[in-house]
């Protein structure tokens, strides 16, 4: 068997910034999201100081030097566009905002990666410069949906692709990335690598760029793997496939150095505050939310039951509304539903939560007691999602924390707002926390009770940001539950 090599007269090596926490990296994305967003737009010194004492502050970091800090801070900035600058200040960037509010990871990474490209500022400029003169104009995430609906448009999808096939065949040759190369073309090569039982060099080093990028299209929820090593497209996902596949958008600022093969150092850092404000721009009218219930189901029978079960607590939380309106109650249960969906990752946190509560009274004996379990509407603002029960009556208020994530997070810190902190004072021990994380693999749920008793006792950390940001030590407050589905 021969090993693949590129002709040396396409061969260029792209890359970018690669972090150095890529082990962990959704839970440091998302800590740093909600970190960022606190801080708020500050001039540049302080916002670096306050942004490095939030990473010194995640756990494992404590004792690192200032440089590694300062390297961090660099990475989640420069590739994921955290941070956004002016010429006097540095403030949270959209997307950063958008991951904080929403914990909605698998979206996060859609939108990074719809917007992913080379040439980038998520590199330095002399390596700018160096793609530039190379003709570079490539959008990996793009390229590589585009081939693979090619390679399975005839067979399904049971054709997938390896990451050293898409390093050695994609990302390090021109005649992809400078070329544009039609999909068929580069699959050929492919397939025909394959029956010739051509090997490809797979060190680490050598296929890791590629590699980063084939695991953030899982991460996104664009490919699957059984097996770690192939990837194929996850046929769930059409809906953002062809969006990503049929995309135009392209930051254009480097354009015509491209086209001339030539630049300088001045041209390429003027880019940069463009760049940022690109990858932070408003793209409301692409949609890549994360239907909820479809991406935690394990097959089709669970998903129906998690919809109908989503559905019949939606028209609990909304029937006091209904009961009281003008206009014919029919009539506006099925406008409501016309409009229902299974992307709203609070809504659908609280609905699992609700079907939890009814079927923990259930199960201890009280089906008397499931009618007072109701959700509150949002607009009633009393402080708390879902008004519960405890088998002896006392009331139980909740409120529901949920993320959204390709695996299983570690998480130490919730935050409540001004309205939720005052309700959480003065219901005591009545009131709950309950922090749902939703991954592939794993639905796990914490419960924390009576937060404004446990910071009095020192238990929890507390730090006033337009509420409360409450901080604690899983192994000392709290205890996990398994999440309950409601079952007739």
């Amino acid at each position: 068997m021969s090993e693949y090599k590129i002709p040396n007269e396409y061969y260029f090596r792209i890359h970018h910034v690669r972090p150095r926490f890529k082990g962990d990296i959704e839970n440091v994305l998302i800590y740093m999201a909600e970190e960022l967003t606190a801080i708020g737009e500050k001039k540049v010194d302080e916002f670096i100081q306050e942004a490095n004492a939030a990473i010194y502050r995640y756990p494992g970091n404590a004792h690192r030097e200032l440089k590694t800090i300062n390297n961090w801070r660099t990475e989640i900035s420069a590739l994921f566009g955290f941070i956004e600058h002016t010429d006097t200040t540095d403030r949270p960037g959209r997307r950063a905002i958008e991951l904080a509010q929403r914990q909605d990871l698998v979206e996060s990474f859609k939108i990074w990666l719809y917007s992913f490209q080379y040439p980038g500022a998520h590199i330095k400029p002399k390596n700018v410069l160096e793609q530039i003169e190379a003709g570079i104009h490539f959008k990996p995430a793009q390229y590589i949906l585009q081939l693979l609906k090619y390679a399975n448009k005839n067979g399904g999808n049971s054709i997938g692709i390896t990451k050293f096939e898409a390093c050695h065949c994609i990302f390090n040759d021109l005649r992809v990335t400078r070329d544009h190369e039609d999909v068929a073309k580069t699959w050929e090569r492919i397939r025909k690598n394959r029956e010739d039982n051509v090997t490809y060099d797979q060190t680490g080093d050598v296929i890791r760029y590629a590699g980063d990028i084939i695991d953030y299209m899982e991460i996104a929820n664009l490919l699957k793997t059984y097996d770690s090593r192939t990837y194929y497209l996850n046929t769930l996902e059409e809906e953002s496939i062809i969006k990503f596949c049929e995309s135009t958008e392209w930051f254009d600022g480097y354009d015509k150095m491209i086209e001339a093969r030539s630049g300088s150092m001045a041209a390429v850092k003027e880019c940069v505050n463009d760049w940022f404000a690109y990858v932070n721009r408003d793209i409301k009218d692409t949609d890549f939310s994360t239907d909820i219930l479809a991406y935690i189901a394990s097959d089709e029978e669970e998903l129906k039951q998690l919809k109908e079960n989503a559905e019949k607590d939606e028209i609990d939380a909304t029937t006091a509304e209904f009961l009281h309106a003008e206009d014919d109650f029919t009539k506006r249960v099925t406008t409501y539903f016309d409009s229902f969906t299974t992307k709203d990752i609070g809504d659908i946190g609280e609905g699992l939560v609700h079907g939890h509560e009814c079927m923990r009274i259930k199960l201890g004996g009280r089906e008397d007691l499931i009618h007072l379990i109701k959700r509150i509407p949002t607009q009633f603002a009393v402080g708390y999602d879902i008004s519960s029960v405890e088998l002896d009556e006392r009331k139980r208020y909740i409120e529901v924390k949920t993320t959204i994530s390709s695996k299983p997070l570690h998480f130490n810190k919730v935050h409540l707002t001004k309205n939720e902190w005052n309700t959480a004072n003065s219901t005591r021990d009545r009131y709950y926390v309950y922090r749902l994380q939703l991954s592939k693999t794993e639905r796990t749920l914490f419960l924390l009770q009576d937060p404004v008793g446990l910071y009095k006792q020192d238990l929890i950390d507390m730090i006033p940001s337009n509420g409360a940001d409450i901080t604690f030590d899983l192994k000392k407050v709290g205890k996990y539950e398994e999440l309950l589905t409601w079952k007739n």
